[in-house]
């Protein structure tokens, strides 16, 4: 590969992205915090699921000030539903190192942002390049598929060496003033037409004339990408908990998955439930079964039994009791108890 294959690439690729790319809110800015905040909502979530987030966040929380004073209950609150909380934790860390560091600014400085919990080279390239037009990749899995059919490039996109090849290359070619647009523009392309799991519309893609696999029609071997270790599967029993007018809720540990976010009180299937509802101190109950429910993580899966528990004698239990309303406004529960909060809704609760 050379510069000038390369510069061909990014010239018909900003000549289609400032015709072709979608109205998104964090577009219309060079505001660094913005930018910052959008890229990390973005990773692992769809753009339509980011969008409301986006906006409330930024409505909440204005200012890096804004958010490494905020409290944690007020944080996993405007992220509930997004998932991969450990981003916001990170995010927090890091405003808060930019208030010590850096007056509360951005450094406008591509080594600067890395130093910055959580902000990886994909992040400080996107940054680095939209906000400040510094010449860096910023290079995700769009961009990699791109490329790999473009190139008709068989390494595994999975391993470091990879991406880290493809950041060398794409900035030797970059230049300050055109690197935001390309960054955006390769993984605007990835996004909408040269897609993943399934046919790319290669008759809208503008790098056509130049794709090497298009050209040998083998764009779906393209890229190769070695197979992950498959998934832990959990089996549990998860307690719609309710007196007909409050529902349990109970913090899980600080370390680990989900860290310090509140869920509905579970216990592994091998755990009789009748033995865990007499522990938790609840002696009488009517046991409703609902759903069964899965919830898909990086690396676990999670297959949940739901259980409709209407309290009819209890003593002091390990749990707070909230109405449906203080749920809503003040406690962050994760997506996968969600599923079994709403079926819980379905059953008896006025």
């Amino acid at each position: 590969m050379h510069d000038v294959e390369m510069q061909s690439i990014f010239t018909l690729l900003q000549k289609w992205y400032q015709t072709e790319k979608r109205d998104l809110p964090w577009r219309n800015t060079k505001d660094p915090y913005h930018i910052w905040v959008s890229e990390i909502m973005l990773q692992q979530t769809r753009v339509e699921a980011v969008k409301p987030y986006y906006t409330r966040f930024l409505s909440e929380l204005p200012t890096i000030k804004d958010l490494a004073e905020a409290d944690e209950e007020q944080i996993l609150k405007l992220w509930e539903g997004l998932g991969y909380y450990s981003r916001i934790r990170n995010m927090q860390t890091a405003a808060k190192q930019v208030m010590e560091n850096y007056h509360g600014n951005m450094p406008a400085d591509h080594k600067a942002l890395l130093g910055l919990k959580g902000i990886g080279n994909y992040t400080a390239g996107a940054v680095a390049s939209i906000a400040f037009d510094l010449p860096f990749a910023a290079v995700d899995g769009n961009v990699l598929r791109v490329l790999s059919r473009v190139y008709a490039d068989d390494r595994d996109i999975m391993l470091q060496t990879t991406k880290k090849a493809w950041e060398i290359e794409i900035n030797e070619a970059l230049t300050g003033e055109i690197a935001g647009e390309v960054n955006q523009a390769l993984m605007e392309l990835g996004a909408t037409v040269c897609v993943p799991n399934g046919m790319p519309k290669c008759q809208q893609c503008p790098l056509r004339a130049l794709c090497i696999a298009y050209q040998k029609n083998t764009v779906m071997q393209y890229p190769v990408k070695s197979e992950k270790k498959p998934r832990t599967k959990e089996y549990l029993s998860v307690c719609f908990i309710t007196d007909g007018r409050e529902i349990a809720l109970r913090k899980r540990p600080n370390k680990g998955l989900l860290a310090n976010l509140w869920e509905l009180p579970h216990v592994p299937k091998s755990i009789a439930l009748p033995a865990a509802l007499t522990e938790w101190g609840i002696m009488q109950a009517e046991v409703i079964p609902m759903h069964t429910r899965k919830h898909i993580f990086t690396h676990i899966e999670w297959y949940m039994d739901g259980y409709y528990i209407l309290v009819k004698e209890r003593k002091e239990t390990p749990f707070i009791w909230v109405t449906p309303e203080q749920r809503a406004e003040e406690y962050a529960l994760p997506a996968a108890f969600q599923k079994i909060w709403k079926d819980g809704f379905a059953m008896r609760l006025p």
